[in-house]
């Protein structure tokens, strides 16, 4: 697995480009927008995320059938990058939480994975994929009370010890986690309903590579309708209200800290399904794959997309996984040599980042939501001048 090789000092960057209550306050949905414009979508939000799921069913189904392998792969990839990003999105963008530690669960995640996988007959790997999910939970309510007082950067610095710290575990017990080499993984076979589905749908063979691609698109589309679900709840709100005003949210009953170990719970569990995805898709857990970048990369995901945004995870975790190909291929065909054209990714990568955090300092998503914002509120007040002049 590579990640864009992004620096710290970009990261900080991004975030002092875009504060995390602004950004934040610009990619929550604006409840009067909403009700003065027209929908076809059920009035309930969970009927409305039902749809929505129904058609990213639909929608994944073509786009994995219609693509090669190689796209197929990633596909996968941005998977689990978009699921470890959706559950940063909601610690950092809607409770104001700076987490430099989710590769670390994500390791978590993963090893759990390949642990189980191990065995001659191991269990269903929608198990497998929950006891990850669970082991990760577990790992991050513990990082959550222990940084639940923490604020700004002695949070980040926390998080950072953890994403340094634990990967290393798996050097110290390297009979059980396999040392430096990791531990490869063994992913199941796509089972025979899948095969005939696959035949059914589109005639194409249902090869290893598309069976992951489906399982992370399963993974991700689930992921993302629970979150979007707890976002649009009581405690998404409340959420917004320890983030934007901690002195009147305690005042009215709310315990910041337990809502902050919460939020860090729920993304935790996000990252280790992420991880426990990442372990199949590169049949690989290994140190290496769990460094810092990984940290940073799914951070500038969540800040380029938009911070507490769903939709902007996805987008951020997108440019992630086909910019750098992207920009390698290009350079190879403009007559660089390998070594420069995969030089050339990281620096066109930092160039898009600090372009963005100038033209966009509330993420794509958040950029583009403030300007129909301000476009609708001027339709209105001109709408209310008309009005009152005639």
């Amino acid at each position: 697995m590579s990640a864009p090789n992004t620096p710290v000092s970009a990261a900080g960057a991004a975030t002092e480009e875009a504060p995390l209550t602004a950004t934040a306050a610009a990619n929550v949905p604006s409840t009067q927008a909403t009700e003065s414009g027209r929908s076809f979508l059920p009035a309930s939000t969970l009927l409305r995320h039902l749809v929505t799921v129904l058609l990213a069913i639909v929608g994944s189904v073509i786009l994995l059938e219609i693509t090669d392998p190689f796209t197929n792969s990633q596909l996968a990839q941005l998977s689990y990058y978009a699921i470890a990003a959706g559950g940063l999105t909601v610690l950092t963008g809607l409770n104001g939480q700076i987490s430099l530690g989710h590769g670390a669960l994500m390791a978590v995640g993963a090893y759990t994975t390949a642990l189980f996988l191990q065995a001659d007959e191991p269990v269903a790997l929608p198990l497998i994929l929950l006891v990850s999910v669970l082991t990760a939970t577990v790992v991050g309510a513990l990082v959550g009370v222990a940084a639940a007082r923490l604020h700004g950067p002695y949070l980040a610095g926390a998080t950072l010890a953890l994403a340094v710290g634990l990967p290393g575990l798996a050097i110290y017990f390297h009979d059980t986690l396999g040392g430096e080499q990791g531990l490869r993984v063994r992913a199941p076979q796509p089972p025979d309903l899948f095969k005939e589905f696959i035949g059914w749908v589109s005639g194409n063979s249902a090869t290893g590579t598309k069976w992951l691609a489906y399982v992370g698109a399963i993974c991700l589309i689930l992921t993302y309708f629970l979150l979007a679900n707890l976002v649009r709840s009581r405690i998404g709100r409340t959420w917004r209200a320890v983030r934007d005003q901690e002195v009147a949210a305690e005042l009215a009953g709310i315990n910041l800290g337990a809502w902050r170990v919460l939020a860090f719970t729920v993304s935790a569990a996000a990252a280790g399904l992420a991880g426990g995805v990442l372990a199949l898709v590169i049949r690989l857990a290994a140190p290496s794959g769990f460094t810092l970048v990984l940290s940073l990369s799914l951070l500038t995901a969540i800040v380029l997309g938009g911070l507490g945004s769903l939709l902007g995870a996805l987008l951020g975790s997108a440019l992630l996984v086909f910019l750098p190909p992207f920009v390698t291929d290009l350079g190879a065909d403009l007559g660089l040599d390998n070594t420069e054209a995969a030089q050339l990714a990281p620096f066109v990568y930092g160039v898009v980042l600090i372009v963005a955090m100038i033209f966009a300092p509330a993420g794509f998503v958040g950029t583009v939501r403030l300007r129909w914002l301000t476009y609708r509120a001027k339709q209105r007040a001109a709408a209310a001048r008309s009005s009152s002049g005639g």
